[in-house]
């Protein structure tokens, strides 16, 4: 308990961070006290421990180095520090009236001198790299684009040419233990070259032939792959970095839609965190270069999210444009007035219809499509506990929202609650946790309150270690989590680390170089699914469980759960479809009645207060699943909310596509604007580019 306060203090994930973090705070202090002394085999020693602490909290990516540097100790100022102790060792060992003293201090100012020519080549060379397009699945082969420097040269590229000063600062230790200048002088002398060195191999990649094309041609040559590939559906997306799930969950739908479908993102931060698909993607950062593309052959515009910069596209007469958001719910934002702006708003079911003829926004009944919800086909129905298993009960609260109304998320007046009485269940449960990723991103508290459950559920889990009820259990399996955790380990490795700041440092390199062949996409959606198994079998099936990252995803969670207890939100919509029983806290006090009345999702629902009292409720239903009287409601409410079964989701949402593509024909063709298939045929070098009709503009 100790220990998970001091990490979190420190501000570090891990056991092993804070022993790094530890180390490299005596490794300073250690060069310190020995500088004094002076003590030069100890300095030594100390030196190494500060190296390795840093190196170590790097390579792991630790955010207490984000907190070293916003309180100006960052790796320049901490490398600059332990120079400055060396030179205190120097003096204080009499070697301050000596040249070696003088030589020491300006290898040190040289190799810092020209770490500046250095940064400033490395953010020239980014820069130029940049295309002003970024590309995934689109073959770039006509496009020249030469190979960058190798990532030897650029990755971490700071932190490499700070520690060139080792052969120095070894030498000169060196010199002080063996009483011999020449040492000094070496390790200044090969320093100073290593950078040298490091600035000479840059210096090639600066000439014309190694960089990519300038921005008007390769604008041009996309336009020309527009021609070409013609595709007629986008999915356009624009988000923060952490809203990448709100695209990713339609990847798979555009893959397998009869149509050439397109993503179009808008931020480079959502390209690298793109899940694996086969479908080409680009990302267009610039609103003036979208604007000037030749969009003219898409038909139908999908979007997840409303955000301003739909703008971009919306503003293209030739297309339809479609709201298909990122959930369905009974929130406001599902109801949101910014669906007028779209030619139809597709719902999952008639529950969608019926919240916006309720909601009187503006938007028409006739403009509302009901195409399911392809994305659920991962849910798998409720199958039962396994026999000699205790069931799972997932608290997956969604976040605290824009303003501070109470029925926003449970987690901040019911979360506490929820996690203490399902830890202290009469009949125990296993607990997973997983917050909404923007827990505490705008209301402290809400952060404050996730850290407290985390809390908890660490210390109930150490408690059912010690429990010898469960020692049996754990004696069984071990061999089996073990094995699951070294699969994990290995798996680790092989995901290569790095990938994303390679992607982002590279843009050109990675743009013409992402393709994901089918087989390819294949193989990892079954190193996915290997993952995720593995990920389970790596603990046992009583301990309780905290999921803040990515991964696994939360159908993964859905599927390893046997009830569901979460807010107003599409979570609880999604989790519908696998008829598992479930509860919704009634966080601003409505009332039980007034509650479903107001939220359809919560009518085949255990409704909670703030207390969670009701969750006795929940664990009967579980733990006596013919005794569930909400059963028969759940598959109902099913049904309203996501539609019926058959046809498929995807293929009511195909349909839908085509007939939309169909309607923005028939509205060019009225309008003079006329492609006809032979001039579809012409291939882009002879194609004249048929330029959307402008539209209005205020």
């Amino acid at each position: 308990m100790t220990g998970g306060l001091l990490r979190r203090l420190v501000g570090v994930a891990s056991g092993p961070e804070l022993t790094a973090a530890l180390v490299l705070l005596t490794g300073y202090a250690g060069m310190l006290v020995t500088a004094l002394l002076p003590a030069t085999g100890a300095f030594a020693v100390a030196a190494v421990l500060s190296y390795a602490g840093d190196h170590y909290l790097h390579r792991r990516g630790s955010y207490l180095l984000v907190r070293m540097g916003k309180a100006r100790v960052g790796l320049t100022v901490r490398f600059l520090v332990r120079q400055l102790l060396l030179v205190l060792l120097l003096a204080r060992t009499d070697w301050a009236g000596e040249t070696i003293f003088y030589a020491a201090i300006v290898g040190f100012l040289a190799c810092y001198g020209l770490q500046a020519p250095h940064t400033a080549l490395i953010m020239t060379l980014r820069r130029k790299r940049r295309l002003p397009i970024a590309t995934r699945n689109i073959d770039l082969s006509t496009l020249p684009v030469p190979d960058g420097p190798p990532r030897w040269l650029t990755h971490r590229a700071v932190e490499k040419v700070l520690h060139t000063e080792v052969p120095m600062f070894a030498g000169l230790v060196l010199a002080v233990a063996a009483d011999t200048a020449a040492f000094g002088y070496a390790g200044t002398a090969v320093s100073v070259g290593l950078v040298l060195l490091y600035l000479v191999a840059l210096l090639p990649f600066l000439r014309a032939k190694r960089l990519p094309p300038p921005k008007e041609q390769t604008l041009e040559w996309f336009d020309g792959w527009l021609r070409t590939h013609r595709p007629t559906v986008a999915l356009y997306f624009s988000g923060s970095k952490d809203s990448a799930y709100q695209v990713n969950m339609w990847l798979d739908t555009m893959a397998g839609l009869d149509a050439r479908p397109l993503v179009i993102l808008r931020e480079r931060s959502i390209l690298t965190r793109l899940a694996t698909t086969t479908v080409p993607v680009v990302c267009v950062p610039s609103a003036v270069d979208l604007m000037n593309m030749d969009l003219s052959m898409l038909r139908v515009g999908l979007y997840p999210a409303n955000v301003g910069k739909n703008l971009h596209l919306l503003r293209v007469p030739t297309m339809k444009h479609v709201f298909i958001g990122h959930g369905d719910s009974d929130k406001i934002a599902s109801i949101n007035p910014y669906a007028k702006a779209y030619d139809e708003v597709w719902t999952a079911g008639r529950a969608g219809r019926d919240r916006y003829a309720l909601a009187d926004v503006g938007v028409r009944d006739e403009d509302i499509v009901e195409v399911g919800r392809p994305q659920l086909a991962p849910i798998a129905p409720a199958s039962g506990v396994p026999a000699g298993r205790i069931p799972t009960v997932l608290y997956a609260p969604t976040w605290e929202g824009w303003t501070d109304e109470p029925g926003n998320t449970s987690l901040l007046l019911a979360g506490e609650n929820i996690i203490r009485r399902l830890l202290a269940a009469e009949r125990p449960v296993r607990v997973l946790y997983k917050p909404h990723p923007f827990t505490g991103s705008r209301n402290p508290e809400a952060g404050a309150v996730h850290q407290r459950i985390v809390a908890m559920m660490q210390q109930a889990g150490a408690e059912r270690a010690a429990d010898p009820r469960w020692a049996e259990a754990a004696k069984e399996t071990a061999a089996e989590r073990e094995r699951a955790q070294a699969r994990l380990r290995a798996m680790a490795e092989q995901g290569g680390a790095g990938t994303v700041l390679a992607a982002a440092w590279d843009d050109a390199s990675v743009s013409r170089d992402a393709m994901t062949p089918a087989d390819q996409a294949a193989g990892e959606e079954r190193r996915r699914a290997e993952w995720n198994e593995a990920y389970w079998s790596a603990r046992g099936w009583w301990e309780h469980r905290v999921i803040t990252g990515p991964e696994p995803l939360l159908f993964d969670c859905f599927n390893e759960s046997d009830a569901l207890v979460s807010d107003i939100s599409s979570v609880v919509s999604d989790f519908i479809a696998s008829g598992k029983p479930y509860a919704v806290t009634d966080s601003a006090a409505l009332g039980a009645e007034e509650f479903r009345r107001q939220n359809t999702a919560v009518r085949a629902a255990v409704i909670l207060d703030n207390d969670a009292a009701g969750l006795d409720e929940l664990l009967q239903a579980v733990h006596a699943p013919d005794t569930d009287p909400l059963t028969a409601a759940r598959g109902e409410l099913k049904h309203y909310l996501l539609g019926p079964d058959e046809p498929t989701s995807l293929s009511r949402f195909d349909s839908a596509v085509r007939v939309l593509a169909e309607r923005a024909e028939a509205r060019n063709a009225a309008q003079g604007i006329v492609e006809t298939a032979a001039a579809a045929a012409v291939p882009a070098a002879a194609d004249a580019p048929l330029r959307p009709v402008p539209a209005q503009e205020g």
